[in-house]
């Protein structure tokens, strides 16, 4: 009985030593597994931002707002030029001769030639302005039915007042008998004309 006694003694007491180890190791095992307990001391304030100064603030608000564009510069209105004077040339009359004065004029008019007169003259006089014109003279010999032109010539002029302008025709033989007209035409525009004759007096 004694020895049953101590064996079971013995038997108890080691495993009450085995609980109380296991006991101890969870309580360890626990501590470990435990949270860290949070930091009572406060927090460290965030440093505060560097404060800006007016000329930097200036800067950046200069910098984030685009420039307002700079008003269009208008051009510059080119003063008008003098309106140049209109054209006021009129052909006045149409003079025909065998000779002219230095004046450029028909000394003697006449509208009858001889055949052996060499140069046939007309005498265009006109009125008014013109900064530049064309006159024009056509001669033509009329045969019948038929119209032959002797000469078409031009003949550019400026002038500010009345003036004189000279054609002529010349024939080095004698001239066909029968009837000639000269027609006198202002830039392109028949304006006059005059008839004459040649015949053997």
């Amino acid at each position: 009985m004694k020895l049953s006694f101590r064996s079971s003694a013995l038997c108890t007491a080691t495993v009450a030593g085995l609980l109380v180890l296991t006991a101890c190791g969870k309580k360890e095992e626990q501590q470990n597994n435990a949270p860290a307990a949070a930091s009572t001391a406060p927090a460290a304030p965030a440093a505060a931002p560097a404060a800006t100064t007016p000329a930097a603030a200036g800067t950046a608000a200069a910098a984030a707002t685009p420039a307002a564009p700079a008003p269009a510069t208008q051009p510059a209105t080119a003063p008008a030029a003098p309106a140049a004077a209109a054209d006021t040339l009129k052909v006045g009359s149409v003079t025909l001769g065998s000779a002219v004065g230095s004046d450029k004029k028909v000394s003697k008019e006449k509208t009858t030639f001889s055949p052996s007169e060499k140069t046939i003259y007309a005498s265009v006089a006109t009125e008014g302005t013109t900064a530049g014109a064309t006159l024009n003279a056509k001669w033509t010999y009329q045969d019948g039915e038929t119209t032959t032109t002797v000469s078409d010539i031009s003949q550019s002029i400026s002038t500010d007042g009345p003036a004189v302008t000279t054609f002529k025709i010349q024939n080095p033989n004698e001239w066909p008998e029968g009837k000639y007209k000269v027609t006198i035409s202002l830039n392109g525009q028949a304006v006059g004309n005059e008839a004459f004759e040649i015949k053997k007096k």
